[in-house]
């Protein structure tokens, strides 16, 4: 499975504002941009997406940014997955069966939906929250001063 460049940028960006954030304060793209790395034009456009769809809340202007809309505890990646990259399958025929002459005798096609039964499984246990717990703010600000290696 590949993970899409957008995805990537998006779930980094939810848990750059779950590491960051603090009541009350909006932060800014640039701010995100420079700490993960993400080109700043095509991070304002994920960020775009996750405002649209309630991930984020969003103000423009000198005194605008971005914050959490939801608690990283109820964010779930494959909720992150399905709004930045839409829902896809491996292969067609394991949505409909019709898309391969094979596919009624195919030796492969059940074991391409379980892998993807799987992945799915994992990103519906996983949330922004669990992300945050496994690289805590410390730690990633001790990385980037050159702290700790």
């Amino acid at each position: 499975m590949r993970i899409p460049m957008k995805v990537d940028y998006g779930v980094r960006a939810l848990v750059d504002l779950a590491q960051y954030a603090t009541p009350g304060r909006l932060i800014r793209t640039a701010e995100i941009a420079s700490r993960e790395a993400i080109p700043e034009p095509y991070l304002d456009q994920v960020l775009t997406t996750l405002n649209k769809f309630g991930f984020i809340r969003s103000r423009r202007g000198p005194q605008g940014g971005h914050a959490l809309a939801r608690s990283p505890a109820n964010i779930t990646l494959d909720e992150v997955v399905a709004t930045l990259e839409g829902r896809t399958v491996p292969l067609d025929c394991i949505e409909d069966a019709s898309e391969c002459v094979l596919s009624p005798s195919c030796t492969q096609r059940d074991i391409w939906r379980d892998v993807e039964e799987a992945v799915h499984a994992v990103l519906r246990a996983t949330t922004v929250r669990d992300l945050v717990e496994r690289h805590p703010r410390d730690a990633v600000e001790l990385q980037l001063v050159g702290v700790g290696h």
